[in-house]
């Protein structure tokens, strides 16, 4: 199968599971907060010291403008933002402004497809400040210029913008038979994965020049991989792994076509510390404030609920899955994963001693002055 002219799935555009219901992504987003819980302190600590506004003159007020780029339907950004907001009016508080403070002005943004309903029904009733959505993708300009204090992004530079093509052409040599995510087995894809995130993070990066304030912040959150370990290396690999048998054997067993499974990748990618600094670096735009190498607290459990990484998987794939092959198929599939997931051999590889697992990988950006 050529790509060309093929109804491969290639743009990357489904949102995670909406409403509140048991396999929704605001139900099943543990690992997420768990993750934000990991870096608060630090979160806090760096706006504290690094955050500054022009302050206005005094017959003007100051309005403090935050954006959430991925922030699906919460309840985590609303977590974040309130940890953001507090330590930015510590931080202002100190600075002796006005008895009044700065008032904030929050931007929630996602895909158009995003459950922002169920979003905003959900919304702190006594929040500090005035809320927005947002809708388009964050790997393009989605708020005027130079508008923006500060942007926050966890865990949504590990979705792609789109799948690199050279993975689902059968004639190239990083074509991705009969896998649904890179291995380091496969050095081509590998490396075509590999491009097309530094090529989103660089899209990230130049939009957010657009619509940040001079030494404005980005704050980024995702889970990568630690230094001299491979994706493959760690426990999620291996759940990876596991979940892409479930393609293949549903494959094997006549009820979808090969071609069908062949043409199908995940659009996420787990970076290296490494891998994120050579970004920013050859971008130029930001000074890298902080950058924190942390182990992920979900994985700090003697023995992980695997069940429930599996409804994870769910909400944060479904969307994207039954646009390709079906509702139908999506049940299927989960209901083999988790039986997989409950025999005794593929477990105890999971939990094997040997396997390492993801860490949070934390970064504190800024913006540097314009040279003109």
């Amino acid at each position: 199968m050529n790509v060309e002219g093929s109804n491969v799935l290639i743009e990357a555009n489904a949102a995670m599971n909406g409403g509140d219901g048991p396999q929704s992504y605001s139900q099943n987003s543990f690992f997420q907060k768990t993750g934000l819980e990991a870096v608060k302190e630090i979160l806090q600590k760096e706006i504290r010291d690094k955050f500054d506004v022009v302050k206005p003159s005094p017959s003007e007020s100051l309005t403090v403008k935050i954006a959430d780029f991925g922030c699906s339907t919460g309840p985590n950004t609303f977590h974040a933002v309130q940890i953001i907001l507090e330590a930015i009016q510590h931080n202002l508080q100190s600075e002796t402004l006005d008895s009044q403070g700065p008032e904030f002005q929050v931007f929630f943004n996602d895909l158009v497809t995003n459950d922002f309903n169920t979003l905003f029904a959900s919304l702190p009733p006594k929040r500090q400040y005035y809320a927005a959505a947002v809708p388009g993708s964050f790997y393009d300009v989605v708020l005027p210029k130079s508008s923006l204090h500060f942007a926050y992004s966890a865990f949504s530079l590990n979705w792609l913008s789109k799948l690199p093509l050279e993975i689902m052409d059968e004639n190239s040599p990083a074509w991705n038979e009969g896998m649904i995510l890179y291995s380091s087995k496969r050095k081509d894809v590998l490396r075509a994965y590999a491009v097309q995130f530094a090529d989103d993070f660089e899209s990230f990066l130049c939009a957010r020049k657009q619509e940040l304030v001079s030494g404005g912040l980005v704050s980024v959150l995702v889970s990568g991989v630690p230094i001299g370990t491979s994706f493959s290396e760690t426990s999620t690999g291996k759940l990876y792994e596991i979940f892409g048998s479930c393609f293949v054997d549903i494959a094997n067993k006549g009820l979808i076509h090969k071609d069908k499974v062949d043409s199908f990748n995940l659009p996420a990618y787990y970076p290296s510390p490494t891998e994120i600094k050579a970004v920013v670096e050859k971008n130029g735009d930001f000074s890298i404030e902080k950058m924190e190498i942390l182990p992920n607290p979900a994985f700090r459990t003697k023995v992980p609920d695997l069940k429930k990484r599996a409804t994870s998987f769910r909400a944060v794939y479904e969307g994207i899955l039954s646009k390709h092959f079906g509702s139908e198929f999506v049940d299927k599939l989960f209901k083999l994963f988790c039986k997989k997931l409950d025999n005794e051999t593929e477990l105890a590889l999971f939990l094997n001693s040997e396997k390492k697992n993801l860490a949070l990988l934390f970064v504190l950006l800024k913006l540097k002055p314009s040279p003109h």
